[in-house]
């Protein structure tokens, strides 16, 4: 079997896909030589097979950056580091096409939002070569006869394990501040999406980072995943997905040799609409931050409470929203919502929306699967629901969402904080006393208003309580990947004789 095979996308036509592990800088073939298949969501079938990784590669990979960072690349400028992540971005912009294609093709989501994901990949990566150089210590004055200052060190070697939502959005979100910061990386792509951080793989070596710098390697989460969790000389792992294994990463980086750990994990995320609010506004949002990327977003707007004196004309308007969704083909322009990603993830959607029904929630629209081949299923709004109905309670990351009326201000505040999750809000009103008491009082890492899941490499992205640790995006993703020492030099005589 080669390391490469060709595949053709309806939107950029022919290309060359990689299958092996990105070491090195090189695609290579896996000690045992294992492969795994690729699933087409939108048809069922089989797009490829690529080679996966196991504990043994991890090492392989390990070690390839561990050479690289104490090596060449530790002395390596901030200026040199930019201009390499800087190569890179304007490489996703020159091949963007191709890059948005291969993400619809194994993901299924929409090519127009693909192509507006490789383009924020572009932005992230270039943003954070900005950063490169302009990571800074101090001096601190304590005494005359003392100079004190502060350095911002890299880390090592970091472990990022990311996503199958928004596959090269989070490589790009994890490569951009990890290298800015001077660090090496093995990143491990989710195994129902790897053909497009292999493609941007190629594009490391075309940018001119030496071997080593960034290693990406498809496999398994339970195997790959797990290895890089544990690895003794892996000094930071970053991970993006659910809360469930986010638990398992923080005891395998505790368990082994206490690396540093940040995460992005799961989110129930509350939209409260305002009375006050501009209504067709509010809904557009509203449908966008729900039904946007398939609902398999973990910011997604998934418990949507109205106030009272608004909710029935609403609940109608968001209905008839929501039905004008394009559900079908990623690769037809008007297309809006694809497939869901899986098989696996088609099944726990649909139990979902059936303790939903049994529960005796009313289900305004939706519900069902949404024709007969592919992973589709049809936007889904739930009225009639009660707080301890599952469906309210759980991430169901799909296009399924809860709608509820609420009276007042502080029950509005009450209800969206009534989760065990914090990683994002909105507040729809034309009220700005309103909208920053209520922001101020969510305890989400992120709250929009009149707006939602408009995301920027500016802005700090991260939540509060179980929806994860530290921070992305933003100057504040770069204090993930530093370390701060104190250098403390004595100027005078000895104090002691």
């Amino acid at each position: 079997m080669s390391l490469s095979v060709q595949l053709d996308t309806p939107h950029a036509g022919k290309y060359e896909q990689p299958i092996g592990l990105f070491i090195n800088n090189e695609f290579v073939k896996p000690v045992d030589g294992k492969t795994f298949e690729v699933i087409n969501p939108t048809t069922e079938e089989v797009i490829t097979s690529v080679y996966e990784a196991t504990e043994k590669d991890v090492d392989i990979a390990v070690a390839a950056a561990r050479k690289a960072f104490e090596g060449p690349w530790r002395k390596e400028t901030p200026e040199n580091r930019g201009k390499l992540l800087v190569n890179l971005a304007n490489l996703f912009e020159k091949n963007l096409d191709l890059l948005a294609a291969v993400e619809s093709l194994d993901n299924g989501k929409a090519i127009a939002m693909a192509k507006v994901d490789i383009s924020m990949c572009a932005g992230c990566l270039r943003y954070y070569g900005g950063w490169a150089d302009k990571i800074e210590g101090k001096v601190i004055d304590t005494t005359p006869d003392t100079f004190n200052y502060i350095r911002k060190e890299p880390i090592g070697v970091c472990g990022q394990i990311i996503p199958w939502n928004f596959p090269l959005l989070m490589w790009s979100w994890k490569i951009g501040p990890a290298i800015a910061c001077g660090n090496t990386v093995v990143l491990k792509t989710a195994e129902q999406t790897p053909l497009g951080g292999l493609v941007a793989a190629k594009l490391i070596k075309e940018a001119g980072f030496p071997p080593g710098v960034i290693n990406i390697i498809s496999g398994f989460g339970k195997v790959a995943g797990a290895a890089i969790a544990s690895h003794m000389d892996v000094d930071k792992v970053a991970f993006t997905g659910s809360t469930v294994v986010g638990r398992q990463i923080l005891k395998a980086a505790a368990g082994s040799n206490l690396k540093k750990v940040t995460l992005e994990l799961g989110g129930k995320s509350p939209n409260i609409v305002f009375e006050d609010a501009d209504i067709d506004n509010a809904i557009s949002w509203v449908n966008f931050g729900i039904f946007f990327n398939h609902g398999q977003c973990c910011c997604a707007g998934s418990r949507i409470y109205v106030q009272e004196s608004i909710y029935d004309k609403f609940v109608e308007r968001f209905k008839e929203r929501a039905q004008k969704n394009v559900v079908g083909d990623p690769f037809a322009k008007d297309t809006f919502q694809g497939p869901q990603v899986s098989q696996v993830q088609f099944d726990r959607i649909m139990n979902y929306i059936k303790a939903g029904k049994d529960a005796g929630a009313k289900v305004e629209i939706g519900g069902n699967r949404k024709g007969d081949k592919g992973y589709f299923i049809e936007p889904t709004i739930f009225s009639n629901v009660t707080e301890d109905m599952q469906i309210v309670k759980e991430e169901i990351f799909g296009p399924v969402c809860s709608i509820s009326k609420f009276k007042t201000k502080e029950e509005a505040i009450r209800v969206g904080n009534s989760t065990t999750y914090g990683l994002a809000a909105a507040v729809h009103t034309k009220s700005l006393n309103t909208a920053i008491e209520v922001s101020n009082a969510l305890k989400a890492g992120t709250v929009w208003v009149n707006t939602y899941n408009t995301l920027h490499h500016q802005m700090p992205f991260g939540g509060y309580k179980e929806s994860g640790i530290g921070r992305e995006l933003g100057e504040d993703a770069l204090a993930n990947y530093t370390q701060t020492k104190t250098v403390s030099i004595r100027l005078g005589d000895a104090l002691f004789g």
